[in-house]
């Protein structure tokens, strides 16, 4: 069963021309066959494009917080389809106790379905690959990312607290590694909801997400499946083409450390990577969410649009024509 919206008149941000957005809500399968709460964004009058997106949401983010920049590519004629994973948003069960999920099911099997749906849908279009924070580690892993051909990481990192800035360092730690498996074992997942930090979350990643204390990949310090888990690391270093990581520097958590230290499980990635400042963009502050809050649009979206249409490399966005 699948649900259309058009949100007509759809501009994007530097009124590069306009068109009608459709909106498929819809259900597609994992690789193992559960099915996924997604969207595609597309312009209606679009009958076989270029170019398509696949965005990965950062970790327990709900796909519906990315909505308004999926409809700023949809509109500059660019198909994106966003999907939940397992246990998350409209990918989550009745209940999540006693749900199982971990990080490689996020992956392996949801990031990999994601992607084999979209090249379905579009097969002559390339494919590039749009990932949030440690979502970049999610879509890296998928065992089909070779039919992605290009990326954007935006604040990405590996989720290791000591990255963080010094004084998000210890109430993260204390919150990620003493707070959470400690409700997790609990209620049987995490809680989030109700301590407003975002969604609940499966029990399996949860406990990973505690684990990660460490700056090396440890997998044997979960419960997961040790061998998956590596395997899925593994794929980390065949991932090729060109990546356009950007940070900014008020992201607590993505900082430079966290970034590097994501990219450097990518070594074949030609990698681009910026730095923004939120005075370059006229912005008071943009942190690990700004980017997709308003305020955003004038001049950091058109600054990935044209990476994202042919690759190319723009160091930095333009400056704003009211900036001094």
């Amino acid at each position: 069963m699948t649900t259309v919206r058009r949100h007509a008149g759809a501009t994007d941000a530097k009124n590069r021309g306009s068109a009608d957005v459709t909106e498929v809500t819809l259900q597609i399968a994992a690789l193992d066959g559960f099915m996924l709460g997604a969207t595609l964004y597309s312009s209606h009058a679009l009958q076989e494009p270029s170019t398509a997106v696949l965005f990965s949401c950062g970790g327990a983010i709900p796909a519906a917080r990315y909505a308004r920049f999926a409809r700023f590519l949809a509109a500059n004629q660019i198909p994106v389809l966003m999907f939940d994973y397992r246990g998350i948003g409209a990918s989550r069960t009745s209940a999540l106790r006693g749900f199982r999920a971990v990080a490689e099911d996020w992956s392996e099997h949801d990031c990999g379905g994601a992607i084999a749906y979209l090249r379905a849908q579009f097969p002559r279009a390339e494919i590039v690959g749009i990932a949030h924070s440690i979502g970049t580690m999610l879509i890296g892993g998928a065992p089909n990312v070779d039919l992605i051909s290009r990326f954007v990481f935006l604040c990405a990192h590996t989720g290791y607290y000591a990255d963080y800035m010094p004084m998000y360092r210890l109430p993260m730690a204390v919150l990620w590694h003493g707070v959470m498996p400690i409700l997790t074992r609990i209620f049987g997942y995490f809680p989030a909801h109700v301590l407003g930090l975002g969604e609940d979350i499966p029990e399996g990643v949860a406990m990973q997400w505690a684990a990660r204390r460490s700056p090396e990949f440890r997998p044997e310090s979960t419960n997961a499946d040790v061998k998956r888990a590596n395997s899925m690391i593994a794929r980390y270093k065949n991932v090729s083409g060109q990546v356009l990581a950007i940070g900014f520097t008020d992201d607590a958590f993505a900082t430079r450390a966290g970034t590097r230290r994501l990219l450097e499980a990518f070594p074949a990635l030609h990698t681009v990577s910026v730095q923004i400042a939120p005075r370059e963009v006229d912005m008071p502050e943009i942190g690990h969410f700004g980017f997709f809050r308003r305020g955003g649009e004038p001049l950091l979206w058109p600054f990935v649009l044209d990476f994202v249409k042919d690759g190319a490399t723009v160091l930095r966005p333009a400056a704003s024509p009211t900036s001094g």
